[in-house]
């Protein structure tokens, strides 16, 4: 089980280019009105498409929500289907726009 991740983190990482997935399990009205980027599923809609990320098993996946419970439950979703590397953004969005702002 991999360790979770808090946006200071996140941004170091996106932020030198680090090779890693990122996936958004938020509404469409919350990725309209801010994100910062990666794939996006609902998390209703995940466990039916976990196929899309398949080839993703074994990479480092970054999961965020708006606050990081529906990424928790992705997380655990995912490792359940057998993904390896899976990490919940700690406070989601709210903590990313306290730190960062809502701006690209």
């Amino acid at each position: 089980m991999a360790q979770d991740i808090r946006v200071q983190e996140l941004k170091s990482k996106m932020d030198a280019n680090e090779d890693f997935v990122l996936l958004d399990v938020r509404e469409p009205n919350e990725r309209a009105a801010f994100n910062i980027g990666g794939e996006f599923i609902p998390l209703g809609s995940l466990m039916g498409r976990m196929g899309e990320l398949e080839q993703h098993k074994e990479d480092e996946v970054i999961v965020y929500c708006r606050s990081g419970n529906r990424s928790g439950l992705a997380k655990e979703f995912m490792e359940r289907a057998g993904f390896k590397n899976v990490r919940n953004l700690l406070g989601g969005m709210m903590s990313w726009a306290e730190n960062y702002g809502t701006g690209k």
